[in-house]
């Protein structure tokens, strides 16, 4: 390949600066395991896809190995209203009923999946889709939700349908396709005993998917900066009993708490450290991972 105009020094020497900064990260974590769960602006913005894929195939040539757990809510949302079918929610769950979880499985396992897998493939990797039946990779459970009401004299059970947790993960598939040098991505699908396909949160399986494959790190991307102070600073370290402090006095609230929870268990069972960075930044893997500042914030490790 032709070599481009050389560069400027001061130019030269911060690309420099960049690549050795990363060759202690890179010997450090080399062989091992990365779970990564892919959602937000990253999936929807062209220039955050491209860089997102670069940063996977990256790790995955310098010898890490990378396994992506992605979402897709949106474009479920997106096909159902095409479609006409109204998306019913409560308290952040989708209501999902047979013809749902038909659509479902269509966007997760099929459009939004192979669109992953063609994206890192594209960018010289070499990756495999996968949902949660194929090598009865996430046995689920149906989940329901229970919701008091100050008149009721007893809990409100709700089905939601198809909506399901994560019973019982066999890596074996996922274990295979690593050692073959190849990058697994997740849909959030999971089987239950009966054959019935389940919704499962993405959080969820991404944390459930690092626990059983005893991986260095947990990704999660976001659409926020990581976890802020009340003052809308960047809290860049967090112990497990500063999480809870937070939590406690509200400054760790909403739909930050489901990916803390999800986190802090992580953790508990062996997951080394835990990483929720902002998606919306170009590279934000890679800038997380093999640089000195990071970007986003660390739990644990």
């Amino acid at each position: 390949m032709e070599k481009q105009n050389s560069l400027p020094g001061d130019s030269a020497g911060r690309i420099a600066h960049v690549l050795i900064e990363a060759l202690p990260y890179i010997r450090r974590f080399r062989g091992r395991t990365m779970v990564i769960k892919y959602g937000g602006n990253a999936m929807v913005d062209d220039t955050l896809k491209a860089s997102f894929a670069r940063d996977v195939v990256l790790l995955k040539l310098v010898g890490i190995n990378p396994v992506v757990v992605h979402g897709g809510g949106p474009q479920i949302g997106r096909l159902l209203e095409r479609l006409g079918k109204p998306s019913r929610f409560v308290e952040g769950m989708r209501v999902t009923d047979s013809e749902t979880m038909d659509v479902v499985e269509m966007v997760l396992g099929g459009l939004v999946n192979k669109e992953i897998v063609s994206l890192l493939n594209q960018h010289g990797g070499h990756a495999v889709g996968l949902t949660g039946k194929d090598g009865a990779l996430i046995r689920a459970r149906k989940i329901f939700l229970q919701r008091t009401a100050p008149e009721a004299q007893a809990p409100e059970i709700i089905d939601l349908g198809h909506v399901g947790e994560v019973d019982h993960i066999d890596p074996a598939v996922v274990d295979m396709l690593v050692h073959g040098d190849f990058i697994p991505v997740i849909a959030p699908i999971g089987v239950g005993e009966d054959g019935s396909s389940y919704n499962i949160n993405a959080d969820l399986v991404a944390g459930k998917v690092a626990q059983v494959l005893g991986a260095e790190k947990l990704i999660l991307l976001t659409n926020t900066r990581g976890v802020l102070d009340k003052d809308g600073q960047l809290l860049t370290g967090l112990s497990r009993q500063e999480v809870e402090s937070l939590i406690a006095d509200g400054t760790i609230a909403g739909g930050m708490i489901p990916k803390i929870r999800c986190a802090m268990e992580a953790l508990q069972e062996g997951v080394r450290s835990v990483h929720i960075i902002d998606g919306r930044v170009e590279h934000a893997v890679l800038l997380e991972l093999l640089t000195d500042s990071g970007i986003g914030t660390l739990l644990g490790g």
